[in-house]
């Protein structure tokens, strides 16, 4: 037992769990420490503002946002299904929701390249209706960065929702308010920290998006180039350039981090 400032008491943790905590944290340290202990600083900043690198960056900048603004259009209502609702079968839509998260992110740019490639069902009806290729497009990059990612905001907000419960929308609805009136001036509001966590998460997936991306957007430089895919390709004829690259990434993911973490209902961090 211990008793921390302000007069709050409690337990200490047991030794044998900080061991595998220092284990498991230095197998995460660890890697990062080397990848900044091998970067070149002397040509760091010639190394992530080559055309290519700034090509790279600014496209995943784009697709990152207008797929996490897709993830928020279709996501929260999604999850306000999965938590609210008692639809038959909800477990199941639920495991197919949360798909993404254990397939191979190759798996699920093939998918979207078997059904919207010109030979797939729906590629086929855009390509001879509206003469539209979706493919090897930039917006093939925002469809597959969607695909992975929106599971993230999916499970943070029902996961806000569920913790919430429904007391404050019952509230509002014995007090008269409609079901739309509720949502958006009393559930959204409270779930809030939840969607903005989400909405978070979702852009730093999008944001590292590579196998979806590569298998259905492909590699091309000004279109579909992202940033992990530089990164794969300078790995094979330019290490230094990959690895100061990817120090970006981590950068980014490290300020993603900090900014999801919210204070709880207690107001204890």
């Amino acid at each position: 037992m211990r008793t921390r400032r302000g007069g709050a008491t409690t337990l200490a943790l047991p030794w044998p769990v900080w061991v595998p905590a220092v284990v498991g944290f230095g197998l995460i340290a660890v890697p990062v420490a080397g990848l900044v202990l091998r970067t070149n600083w002397a040509d760091f900043g010639a190394l992530i503002t080559t055309p290519a690198a700034l090509d790279a960056l600014w496209l995943s900048l784009q697709t990152g946002l207008v797929s996490t603004a897709l993830c928020l259009l279709l996501g929260t209502p999604l999850a306000l299904v999965l938590a609210r609702s008692d639809l038959p079968g909800l477990a199941v839509l639920r495991s197919i929701v949360l798909l993404p998260l254990v397939l191979p992110p190759v798996v699920g740019g093939l998918t979207l390249l078997f059904l919207l490639g010109r030979t797939g069902p729906i590629g086929q009806l855009l390509d001879a209706w509206f003469g539209i290729t979706v493919p090897f497009s930039t917006e093939a990059v925002v469809l597959a960065q969607t695909f992975v990612a929106m599971p993230f905001l999916v499970v943070s907000l029902e996961g806000a929702l569920r913790t919430a419960g429904e007391r404050y929308e019952v509230v509002a609805a014995t007090l008269g308010a409609p079901p739309l009136t509720a949502l958006r001036r009393v559930t959204l509001p409270v779930v809030l920290p939840g969607l903005v966590s989400g909405s978070v998460l979702a852009f730093a997936r999008a944001l590292g998006e590579f196998g979806a991306t590569i298998a259905f957007a492909g590699n091309l430089q000004g279109t579909t180039q992202t940033l992990p895919l530089l990164i794969y390709i300078q790995s094979q004829n330019d290490l230094d350039g990959a690895v100061a690259m990817s120090l970006v990434l981590v950068v980014v993911a490290v300020l993603v981090i900090v900014a999801t973490r919210t204070r709880d209902v207690s107001g204890v961090r």
